[in-house]
């Protein structure tokens, strides 16, 4: 750990402003696009992130200097983000026999797009198909700490992850209109 981040961290439990402001200026921008992934617009990742930043605040002494302090951050921002949802007392256990996605796509695509653009996407996936996506693909969670995290069987993390993908291959599909038609490289 840089001394830097040590001072800073120390200046922020002091209740030093100017670090505090250092510390939410350095990592503000990365933290929100964590939350953008989870949220459903902007407006919705910026609530999430400031109510994020309260938290790191609030329980910066209890970093232990052990592994990354922003990936320390970035958990309270995940746990931030599925405790905004659960606070609002959204039903996670969507009825998944409800949608069927069977869109072809071509793995080629996504090189072709960008990170805005995949954000965008998987904005646009149901609440619960989001929540799973991320916390597998993204953070790197397994399905049973999914079903822990999101208190849902194991069963229901999988099914929703694989409905999730579908769906991320329809609206990609959709979104580079190539529904039925075979993937060209670009001349």
């Amino acid at each position: 750990m840089e001394l830097g981040e040590k001072d800073m961290i120390n200046g922020c439990i002091d209740g030093k402003r100017p670090y505090q402001k250092m510390l939410y200026d350095r990592f503000a921008s990365k933290m929100l696009g964590v939350c953008m992934r989870y949220a459903k617009d902007r407006a919705e990742a910026e609530d999430m992130l400031q109510e994020g930043f309260i938290k790191v605040f609030k329980n910066l002494a209890r970093f232990k200097y052990e592994g990354s302090f922003e990936g320390w951050i970035r958990r309270i921002m995940v746990f931030t983000a599925i405790n905004f949802f659960k606070h609002r007392s959204r039903n996670f256990k969507e009825d998944l026999d409800q949608v069927n996605y069977d869109a072809p796509f071509e793995d080629n695509i996504i090189s072709q797009i960008s990170a805005k653009e995949i954000i965008a996407l998987v904005q646009q996936l149901p609440e619960g198909y989001r929540l799973v996506f991320n916390l597998f693909a993204i953070e790197g969670y397994s399905h049973k700490e999914i079903a822990d995290i999101l208190d849902i069987a194991v069963g229901t993390s999988k099914s929703q992850y694989s409905r999730a993908r579908n769906a991320m291959q329809q609206l990609l599909a959709k979104h580079y209109q190539i529904l039925n038609e075979p993937f060209q490289e670009p001349k």
